[in-house]
């Protein structure tokens, strides 16, 4: 495995640039910073690209808004924006698209993330399970903060124990589910993403090692269908954990829906 991992150019320029000003900063932490090591690895560079990117994008797009005359990237754009927010509100409700920023900004992320491995020379940051694991703790504690903030602290917590339709002396048994299912969700989301495209790109890397040119490229395409459907299944089901999160009373409709995005996963 360690035959197929190679240093990239631009992590290469990056920490060559970076390291005469982490190296001080790492000793005054007392932190060992050994010789051959690179300061920033690979993944957080090629997250850091990927943020600058969708920030150039953004800003790009922001200085062309138009509403007399759209051009085709801002149509593009105002197409996916008014999809997610129709989801956002079969999901949610009304309130659904308040949502939008965060839905938005981590499906775009991930999605871009994924796609950036297909360009020869990068690397998809989700291939790595500390970006995958970040992006899940980022939904688990947004959602749950959500929770508190909507209902308060006793609606919230009461929703962990108490089911429509369940006895009440079931409420322990139910509560030691929920918790369990809830803990296991940023599993879940991480291990999901890391491993589609983990895998995608090692037999890519492997193809391309044994065939180089033709031969990859099928499998490349296929990585640009399973990138974007991994994408929306995390936005989908960060949307179906709000709505548990916000709306007790639908608690069992929200655990459907959240089978239903896992099986299509």
């Amino acid at each position: 495995m360690e035959q197929l991992h190679h240093e990239l150019w631009i992590v290469g320029a990056v920490n060559a640039l970076l390291a005469p000003v982490l190296r001080p900063i790492y000793a005054a932490l007392g932190v060992e910073w050994p010789a051959n090591a690179q300061p920033i690895p690979d993944y957080l560079v090629m997250s850091f690209l990927v943020v600058l990117g969708l920030t150039l994008l953004s800003a790009f797009v922001r200085a062309r808004l138009s509403v007399e005359q759209p051009g085709k990237l801002q149509i593009l754009l105002e197409d996916v924006v008014n999809f997610l927010n129709s989801t956002l509100r079969e999901n949610i409700g009304d309130k659904g698209p308040k949502y939008l920023p965060l839905v938005g900004a981590i499906g775009l992320f991930i999605f871009v993330a994924n796609m950036i491995g297909k360009v020869p020379g990068l690397m998809s940051p989700t291939a790595n399970i500390n970006v995958t694991v970040g992006c899940a703790v980022t939904v688990w504690v947004y959602y749950h903060l959500e929770g508190l903030r909507t209902q308060g602290v006793f609606r919230y917590a009461k929703h962990f124990f108490v089911m429509p339709g369940v006895p009440i002396v079931m409420a322990p048994l139910i509560g030691v589910i929920e918790l369990i299912s809830h803990a296991s969700r940023v599993m879940s989301l991480s291990l999901r993403l890391f491993g589609n495209v983990f895998g995608e790109e090692m037999i890519v890397l492997i193809i391309a090692g044994l065939v180089p040119f033709i031969v990859p490229l099928p499998f490349m395409l296929l990585g640009v269908v399973t990138g974007t459907l991994q994408a929306y299944i995390f936005a989908l089901l960060t949307m179906i954990y709000l709505a548990g999160a916000v709306h007790t009373d639908h608690d069992h409709e929200v655990h459907h829906d959240e089978a239903q995005a896992h099986a299509a996963a």
